[in-house]
């Protein structure tokens, strides 16, 4: 999606705080002996209640409002009875439509306590995802963000995951471009246009490049190694930094 309206902006920028909304208020209320389907039944109400509509549901029939993956699963895992431990890896992702508008927001986090593996893991997608966004200019290289969060990954000793990335958004819920790599592609020349909607999101892990999908046709994992991802949908511009639609407006 470009953006060429107030109103379209405007439109992005009430779904953008929905669902960055949704996330905390998720985040906040997720504890050890919950089960994942517990915590998307939360988020569903959620939603509701703001009139918006899982996008993952709606457009792939995803089973699921949100997608919630645990310890090793990298994205996409689908809610349902697993028991929620202290210490558990947690990636929450929530994306919704309203009134034609779209936006996909998500972040990895640790239930209670934990190693300093998984901890640390946060903290550098984090730092990574904000570095990337600031790379993200109108006319300049998509493939500068990669290269700056693979920078980061690689400087804290960690790898990133080179078959998940961020994408366009807005019109619908995957657009052109269509994949953000988390790492440099010298042959990638595509570039950003002035208020084109992205959503940026890092994959970062301990060691894993690629994950795989789960036989049930939605988890994606690594049997080994951790998996991190934290994300935004922004709008770049022009001798700017991106705008950032999904920072939430409410303290959960």
């Amino acid at each position: 999606m470009t953006i060429t309206t107030r109103k379209q902006f405007d439109g992005m920028k009430k779904i953008g705080a929905i669902v960055a909304n949704c996330l905390e208020f998720v985040k906040a209320r997720a504890r050890p002996g919950m089960t994942t389907k517990e915590l998307d039944d939360i988020a569903a109400e959620f939603l509701l209640d703001q009139g918006a509509i899982s996008a993952p549901k709606s457009t792939y029939n995803f089973p699921g409002s949100i997608c919630i993956s645990v310890e090793k699963e990298a994205a996409h895992g689908i809610p349902g009875d697993r028991v929620l431990e202290d210490g558990d890896l947690m990636n929450v992702d929530v994306s919704a439509h309203l009134d034609g508008y779209y936006a996909d927001n998500g972040e990895s986090f640790v239930l209670g306590n934990a190693d300093q593996t998984k901890t640390h893991l946060c903290k550098v997608v984090s730092k990574a995802l904000y570095s990337g966004i600031s790379k993200a200019k109108a006319g300049g290289l998509i493939s500068s963000v990669g290269r700056e969060v693979e920078r980061i990954a690689k400087s804290n000793r960690f790898s990133v995951i080179k078959n998940l990335g961020g994408h366009g958004v807005g019109n619908s819920l995957h657009e052109n471009p269509e994949f953000i790599g988390s790492y440099y592609n010298r042959d990638d020349k595509r570039v950003f246009g002035n208020n084109m909607v992205v959503a940026i999101e890092p994959f970062i892990s301990n060691g894993a490049e690629l994950v795989q999908e789960s036989t049930d046709g939605w988890t994606l994992f690594h049997e080994r190694y951790y998996t991190v991802q934290k994300e935004h949908t922004v709008m770049i511009r022009d001798g700017r930094l991106p705008y950032v639609f999904t920072e939430p407006t409410i303290s959960a």
